[in-house]
């Protein structure tokens, strides 16, 4: 019989269970992540008992937390979080600070000692980092304003995991608890954070420029692997874990400018171990435990979603988001993160929970990740549900801030919900030509920032009809939605329609499949990012073939006038105009710029006479700005003007070289 590792026979046998139980789950539209934590529970020694070895198994575990941890740190950086710094530190840290304590509160009413229910409040403060992005990030919500607001609380809680983890020990009773053993540990931690930092803005940079000279993924890749456990190891060493210290490692990486090829190598490693990782959580979860205690569990998750939930709403309706926000982030983040199994296998270790505590808090803690997405699925509806059933009894920021009753009302103006880059650019087109408009956003800061450079732009939430009305929503001409919320916009399309049916409505989305509804629920256009890309790239490519700018736009117009059809499906032709291929490969245009000294100034286009001469035509003349479409043979050309030229290549060559070097009895 050949040989093999125990912990080799434990892989296969969970790949081989994970990929049928995932494909299912896939089939059933339910999230990957529930499909890889049903795996271990059903696999696992407290099921089917396939798997056994309890040491192997928490071995995968730790791999899986560490390079869960790594990969998080590489989408983290200092510069991401002075970006949001409100949202990370204000926000943050007021829901970690007021879910401890609610927590411990209630956990010492309960009859917990003080420092085991303090404990309590860490492990019930953390949310899911990975589960949460994930499910943002597939409903292409980490944009919008509720996703902004939970990446910042993530952000503040993946930061509050270093002092959590260096308290436990103290909490424990293992160590003094005097101010000074405390104000040392902490100290030590903090220098060796400021120096991980340090290196990460000197070494790390200087050394991957030279093993990235080399030329060798290997060495690469092996470097890469080398910085996260070295530095793991460093970090063990001054009294913080090892995956804590993976985090660090992958943000120190991701300050410098290889973080996107270094997440570009890791992503193969960085899927198989998360799934290991929620795969062996499963494991750990005793069914016959969860049957004995299901009351305790169920009174445990109610407290954990609804409190959570509750609390998380208050801080981001504190922070200045509308109500509809605000329950939108609390149900996303009402659950137990992966850092929370990190401080409960510690808590055991120092007796800060019991052997039955743990199974309960762990039973919990994956029911409220196997309901987070559904949840957040549920969130928009609930959230404009509480927002109009509340409207009348909570005063909502997003109307208070909006136009004061001092403005002036405007009428056959443009409103522009968003003040993204797209937003930017309009109402900076718009202002150029003296187009009346008025934008609403609801980011705070850009706001803020927008207001000082005398912007008219507005806190307030689209989605309410008080908002709209008060941006004369029924007087404007035109409403453009610019936001990266896909149910915000469908919401918006439908209550400005309602309220004025004559307006124009553009949308811009990110993907097709919105199309169709939002065309049904009233928008006027919508414009699909993802084919506007493919539009793009295709006009150009055509451009350097030498295609006609002429013919290129033709079929671009027609593109959109129908929708997008064409590029929808693969039946559709995409071009069925009688001969235009040929017309594509013998059809060019050519721009020739008068200079004072060419004979063809003071000359009539006539009097050219191109078309005979060289068998091409003017097709538009640009002067001062302005173009002139095919202009008429008594059109005189003047220095300075830009000729358009369309024909066949070899004819434009002639058409060229006649206007440079004709002479003025040439033309006489």
């Amino acid at each position: 019989m050949p040989h093999s590792f125990p912990i080799f026979d434990d892989l296969v046998l969970i790949l081989l269970a994970a990929v049928p139980i995932v494909f299912i789950c896939h089939r059933l539209r339910l999230p990957t992540l529930v499909g890889f934590m049903l795996t271990g529970i059903i696999i696992g020694p407290y099921g089917l008992g396939l798997l056994k070895e309890l040491e192997a198994i928490e071995v995968l575990a730790e791999i899986g937390v560490i390079l869960l941890l790594f990969t998080i740190g590489l989408e983290f950086s200092l510069k991401r979080m002075m970006e949001m710094k409100r949202l990370v530190f204000l926000g943050g840290g007021l829901q970690v600070v007021l879910t401890i304590l609610v927590v411990s509160i209630a956990a010492y009413f309960y009859g917990k000692p003080i420092n085991q229910a303090i404990f309590y409040g860490f492990l019930f403060t953390l949310s899911s980092t990975a589960i949460v992005l994930k499910s943002y990030v597939e409903r292409a919500e980490i944009d919008a304003p509720h996703g902004r607001a939970g990446v910042g609380m993530l952000l503040f809680q993946d930061l509050s995991i270093i002092p959590m983890m260096l308290l436990i020990p103290l909490l424990g009773g293992q160590k003094a608890t005097s101010p000074t053993n405390v104000a040392i540990t902490l100290g030590t931690a903090g220098l060796a954070i400021i120096g991980i930092i340090f290196v990460s803005r000197t070494a790390i940079p200087f050394l991957l420029k030279h093993i990235v000279s080399l030329r060798s993924p290997e060495v690469f890749i092996i470097t890469v692997v080398l910085i996260c456990l070295g530095t793991s190891w460093i970090a063990a060493h001054f009294g913080i874990s090892l995956a804590l210290g993976a985090f660090l490692a992958g943000m120190a990486i991701s300050e410098s400018e290889y973080s996107h090829q270094i997440v570009a190598d890791i992503l193969p490693f960085r899927d198989i171990f998360n799934s290991l990782f929620f795969i062996s959580i499963g494991m750990l979860l005793s069914l016959g435990a969860l049957g004995e205690n299901l009351s305790t569990v169920l009174l445990y998750v109610g407290f954990l979603i609804v409190g959570k939930a509750l609390l998380i709403l208050a801080v981001i309706f504190i922070t200045g988001f509308s109500l509809r926000v605000a329950v939108m982030t609390g149900l996303g983040l009402a659950q137990v993160g992966e850092f929370s199994f990190v401080l409960a296998k510690a808590g055991v270790a120092e007796g800060l929970l019991s052997g039955a505590e743990y199974q309960n808090f762990l039973a919990a803690s994956i029911i409220s990740m196997i309901a987070t997405p559904f949840l957040i699925m549920l969130a928009p509806r609930l959230g404009y549900f509480i927002q109009s059933f509340l409207k009348a009894k909570l005063p909502d920021v997003s109307i208070h801030e909006t136009i004061s009753d001092a403005e002036p009302e405007v009428s056959k103006h443009v409103v522009i919900v968003g003040y993204g880059l797209n937003g930017r650019n309009l109402a900076r087109v718009l202002k150029s030509v003296k187009i009346p408009y008025v934008v609403l956003e609801m980011n705070a800061e850009a706001v803020w920032k927008a207001k000082a450079q005398g912007e008219k732009v507005y806190f307030g939430d689209a989605t309410r009809r008080e908002v709209l009305h008060h941006v004369g929503v029924d007087r404007a001409s035109i409403i453009v939605l610019a936001i990266s919320d896909p149910t915000a916009t469908r919401h918006t399309v439908s209550l400005a329609r309602e309220l004025n049916p004559s307006i124009h409505i553009i949308v811009r989305t990110r993907y097709l499949i919105e199309m169709n509804d939002l065309m049904h629920l009233g928008a006027n256009e919508v414009i699909p990012e993802e084919f506007e890309t493919s539009i793009e790239i295709f006009s150009r490519v055509l451009q350097e073939y030498g295609v006609s700018r002429y013919v290129i736009e033709k079929q671009i117009a027609r593109i959109r006038r129908e929708g997008y059809e064409m590029l929808r499906t693969s039946s559709t032709p995409l071009l069925e105009m009688q001969g235009l291929t040929e017309a594509f490969s013998n059809i060019s245009s050519e721009t020739i710029l008068i200079s004072e000294n060419m004979a063809a100034v003071g000359k009539t286009i006539g009097e050219l006479n191109l078309r005979q001469r060289t068998n091409s035509t003017i097709n538009a003349i640009v002067r001062d700005g302005l173009t002139e479409i095919t202009p008429g043979a008594d059109f005189r050309i003047e220095a300075g003007d830009i000729l358009v030229i369309l024909g066949k290549p070899e004819d434009l060559e002639k058409a060229e070289k006649l206007i440079y070097e004709m002479k003025i009895e040439e033309i006489g």
